[in-house]
């Protein structure tokens, strides 16, 4: 599902941003009044202002920052924005400095307040207005979870682009999560159209998860600009963790944490084997129809967890050989009852770990993300950094510098070299 919201609107900035180009002076000086409220003539200020982008331009690369400088005195108020868009910066060097923080949107007129004043103590004002660029190309970027929608404690974020991104690391910067309940995570980009959010280990369940992508005015790739900023909210539902063993012909049920049941399985045959790794659920249905050489069938309480077509599902026919053979085509065969249950507590994101084939999984073979190592996830980020989430936002962090932490599968998190072959 795609959510492309525009920022929330206000103006004003209070002190502080960074620079684009040309300058622009206005300068008026306060004086003091003469008996019978005459005004003196203006008193002449040395102060001088440089405000870039400079007055008039109307092409302005929205990547762009603001910056506010004056010599002669020092500043004591930048406001800056325009309707909806307001700017905040910082005072640097001593108050003769003012940087934005913001990008600037693209097809936005920008307007410039700063005022100063000298070592007369006289107040001096300048003003300058500036358009940024409307983009030829504009990169519109989605992403999967559904508005308020659940998933399970596997679900990564996922935003596709539909222009290829080749300046990650701008993008990447634009990224942030907030999370009721604290995680480790990190950006991993999958290709120049897909990057995924994914945990250290698994979300705490119950946990609401708020992400905001500040896209609009960030060149993705040359000449190609995001023009909105995409928000989300979604929650973490129950934990509900499957591990499936090909050669125990068993799958191990765990919910809330606890191991809930072990039930009896069949799997791929010699030939269909079934792949192992750490999946999440996809989808499911009731029933959903399979075909394949010499098959037809409605199969009742399926889900799915590879895009080639393995569910866990209701095998009817294969009840005798569940917990003894390995049957199937490759989908894992449980009991009606069994199916039933497993299916009515299933959403999108539950993991599905399937061990002891013979046969490897493969990469983009579903939602793959938990195959990879807590290192090969770090590596994958543009800016090679973890991401620490609270629910009063982000902040990266040097992975290097967390804590070591017990292996915890597969209960908070998946066996490293999970997708390898037995």
């Amino acid at each position: 599902m795609t959510s492309r919201l525009r920022a929330p609107v206000s103006a004003v900035v209070m002190a502080g941003m960074v620079a684009v180009a040309g300058a622009c002076s206005s300068m008026s000086a306060g004086a003091p009044s003469q008996p019978g409220g005459v005004s003196a003539p203006p008193a002449t200020s040395a102060v001088q202002f440089s405000i870039k982008p400079s007055n008039g331009h109307r092409r302005v690369p929205p990547g762009k920052t603001v910056m506010v400088s004056v010599t002669n005195g020092k500043l004591t108020g930048v406001t800056a924005g325009a309707p909806g868009d307001p700017l905040t910066g910082k005072l640097k060097h001593g108050h003769t400095v003012w940087m934005s923080r913001n990008t600037l949107h693209t097809a936005t007129r920008y307007t410039v307040h700063a005022s100063a004043v000298d070592a007369a103590g006289h107040t001096v004002t300048a003003t300058s207005s500036f358009r940024t660029l409307a983009p030829h190309q504009v990169e519109n970027t989605t992403i999967f979870e559904a508005a308020h929608g659940t998933y399970g404690v596997g679900m990564p974020i996922t935003l596709t682009f539909d222009h290829p991104v080749t300046n990650r690391r701008a993008v990447e910067r634009a990224l942030h999560v907030s999370a009721s309940k604290p995680v480790t995570g990190a950006w991993y980009w999958d290709g120049d159209s897909t990057v995924y959010f994914r945990p250290r280990n698994y979300w705490p369940e119950h946990t609401t998860v708020h992400f905001e992508g500040d896209l609009d005015g960030v060149e993705a790739a040359p000449g190609v600009y995001g023009t909105h900023t995409l928000k989300q909210v979604f929650t973490i539902g129950d934990s509900l963790i499957a591990v499936a063993s090909t050669t125990e012909h068993h799958v191990q049920i765990y919910r809330h944490k606890k191991l809930y049941a072990t039930w009896p399985i069949s799997t791929g045959k010699p030939g269909d084997d079934t792949p192992n790794g750490t999946y999440l659920t996809i989808e499911k249905g009731n029933p959903v129809e399979m075909k394949g050489p010499g098959y037809d069938l409605m199969v009742p309480f399926s889900v799915r967890f590879t895009w080639s077509g393995d569910y866990m599902h209701d095998a009817y026919w294969s009840v005798g050989e569940q917990g003894f053979t390995n049957v199937s085509h490759g989908c894992v065969n449980l009991s009606p009852a069994n199916a039933e249950t497993y299916y009515n507590w299933a959403v999108p994101g539950d993991p599905v770990t399937v061990t002891g084939s013979p046969r490897g999984g493969a990469w983009g073979n579903g939602w793959t993300v938990w195959f990879l190592t807590w290192k090969e996830l770090v590596n994958g980020s543009s800016l090679h950094r973890a991401i620490r989430v609270g629910k009063h936002g982000d902040r990266p962090v040097d992975p290097s510098t967390l804590k070591k932490k017990p292996l915890t599968s597969p209960v908070l998190t998946s066996q490293p070299g999970n997708a390898d072959p037995a």
